[in-house]
């Protein structure tokens, strides 16, 4: 685990010694780059990492465009990056970032932290996710642990984002899978399903029987069940039918 942050946070990775950055020893300023469309906040960061030994700001984006400029030009070793920048999704300017400078670690400043989207970046590869009521001392703490290992994630999200960041990942069931219990998550069975689907009821059948091993089962209603809790499928209204 990381060190105190509001909210829950989570680490991975053994703790690094200061000389464990990229390209850096002991005594070199990490460089970071500032990412918002507001000005203000900016220069409030500016301030607070200037006021820290060790550290510089290697430039300023207002947009998700600026900021890929940015990284191309200076290659920093953070970026604090606002999570509703104009401009492109923000997970496609992560991409992009980590195409750019695959040692740049990113973290992620936001006032609100939906499981969805946190799982989203941190498959993108973020470093780190922190809510932006985060004490100026937190934040150093955070830029300092995920520049010196490159393996550390640093959150500070509610437990419940947290929760679902660090449940066991659902299987992946095929497309065909999951438009089967989509349909069967209606009610409708394996007959029913073999019609809407223009196949035969035994197709059906074989389905049933993989999303089952794949998903752990003992009902079709705990199919259904494990697959919504796992966003792989939309809630309707179920059956209880046991057998696949």
């Amino acid at each position: 685990m990381t060190g105190a942050m509001p909210g829950a946070g989570l680490g991975s990775g053994p703790e690094s010694g200061p000389d464990s950055g990229p390209d850096s020893g002991p005594d070199s300023a990490i460089s970071i780059a500032l990412v918002d469309d507001h000005a203000l906040f900016r220069e409030g960061l500016r301030e607070i990492l200037e006021s820290f030994g060790g550290m510089r700001i290697a430039g300023e984006a207002g947009d998700s465009a600026a900021a890929v400029a940015l990284v191309s030009a200076t290659r920093p070793d953070v970026v604090l990056l606002d999570v509703e920048i104009p401009g492109e999704e923000v997970t496609d300017t992560v991409a992009r970032i980590r195409d750019l400078s695959p040692e740049t670690r990113i973290i992620i400043l936001s006032m609100y932290d939906g499981p969805q989207l946190l799982t989203r970046l941190l498959s993108a590869g973020i470093r780190g996710y922190l809510h932006k009521s985060v004490r100026r001392d937190e934040l150093i703490a955070a830029v300092r642990s995920v520049y010196q290992d490159s393996s550390r994630l640093v959150l500070a999200v509610s437990r419940t984002s947290l929760a679902h960041v660090e449940a066991p990942p659902c299987p992946v069931l095929s497309d065909k899978e999951l438009e089967v219990l989509q349909l069967a998550a209606q009610a409708l069975s394996n007959h029913q399903i073999a019609r809407r689907l223009g196949v035969a009821e035994a197709t059906v059948k074989r389905h049933m029987h993989n999303i089952f091993l794949k998903l752990n089962a003992v009902s079709r209603i705990d199919a259904v069940n494990k697959a919504v809790a796992g966003s792989l499928i939309t809630p309707h209204s179920r059956s209880d039918a046991e057998g696949p």
